[in-house]
């Protein structure tokens, strides 16, 4: 037993000469002084002696403790003292910490999501992946359409396909709900579309839909330009432009004054005043038709915008790829 004692100091001697850092002295208390240390197992090891060994054995490992916490002890000492006072600048600036925060494009559909739901929409999600019928059969697309196209929408297999629009969500949430009701679903669309500064074949969009008794299109501009003011501010303008869309009906383009020179002429609006934002319309009775609301009874009306689209004006970014290159140095700016 005394030998193995003495193995163990000597071993302990060899580490702890070794130990150049705080690391490995830990590493070093570990191993012999430890709740599960060489010692202990030593203690461990006493109830194999004879019973008149036993006292002089525990005294000696307790020595032998006493002897090695005090090499240990000044070790450490040692360690703290060779740290120069030029090693460690106590008045020195800790080092900057980045924390994270929200992307751009989730900050601006909070900014949207936060408008619309105090004028009182719901907020509702749908898959991505979707079928021919909700993307585009129910919204009254006819097969022949141009968006039905390989070389404008991503399809998949078994009539299933990436949508490209979240207007699919309002014809889930009509099939489930009875009006009268407000919604908008934002989300990631996706289109067959080449990126370049103002394109990317993924996106997001929010859509809104409401459908009541009477409501007419002038509710719809009004809720349009409320929602846009309390955006980009009280002065701003909104102006419709007759368009086509096939769930709409009569369907309009939505212009605002443009928030950079407002309305007076720049480069960013091509010296016209105007921006273009989204479209809109009244919802097509046939849509209202498909998810079993009678046209007769109620009406609707329906928007759409690019969340891309006003988070590059708010913030006054000139290529749609930036969002999504993951550069911190861009992200970090928000």
């Amino acid at each position: 037993m005394q030998e193995q004692l003495d193995q163990l100091r000597t071993a302990f001697a060899e580490a702890l000469e070794a130990a150049t850092d705080t690391g490995a002295l830990a590493a070093v208390h570990h191993r012999w002084l430890g709740a599960k240390g060489e010692l202990r197992t030593l203690f461990g090891q006493m109830k194999q002696l004879p019973a008149e060994q036993r006292p002089a054995f525990g005294q000696a490992v307790n020595a032998l403790r006493g002897d090695l916490e005090q090499a240990f002890f000044a070790k450490q000492e040692s360690l703290r003292a060779s740290v120069s006072a030029d090693a460690i600048d106590l008045s020195r600036p800790g080092p900057r910490l980045h924390t994270g925060g929200l992307h751009p494009l989730a900050q601006v559909q909070d900014r949207i999501i936060e408008v619309f739901t105090s004028m009182g929409f719901t907020v509702n999600e749908g898959p991505e992946v979707e079928t021919e019928y909700y993307n585009f059969d129910a919204l009254n697309t006819p097969f022949w359409h141009p968006a039905r196209r390989d070389s404008d929408s991503l399809y998949i297999e078994d009539g299933h396909m990436l949508r490209t629009e979240t207007s699919p969500v309002q014809i889930r949430t009509m099939q489930k709900r009875r009006p009268p009701l407000r919604m908008i679903a934002p989300g990631r669309v996706y289109r067959n579309d080449k990126p370049d500064a103002t394109h990317s074949p993924m996106f997001m969009q929010v859509e809104g839909l409401a459908v009541g008794h009477g409501l007419t299109f002038a509710e719809l501009k009004g809720t349009l330009l409320e929602f846009y003011r309390r955006l980009f501010g009280r002065d701003t303008k909104l102006r419709f432009r007759p368009h086509f869309f096939p769930f709409t009906e009569p369907s309009a383009e939505v212009d605002v004054s443009c928030v950079f020179c407002r309305g007076a002429g720049c480069r960013v609006c091509k010296q016209s005043g105007w921006l273009e934002m989204g479209g809109s319309g009244m919802v097509d009775p046939e849509v209202l038709k498909e998810v079993a609301i009678d046209p007769e009874e109620y009406t609707g009306y329906a928007f759409g915008l690019g969340i891309e689209r006003m988070a590059m004006l708010l913030y006054g970014v000139d290529d749609i790829r930036l969002f999504y290159e993951n550069d911190l140095r861009f992200l970090r700016q928000f």
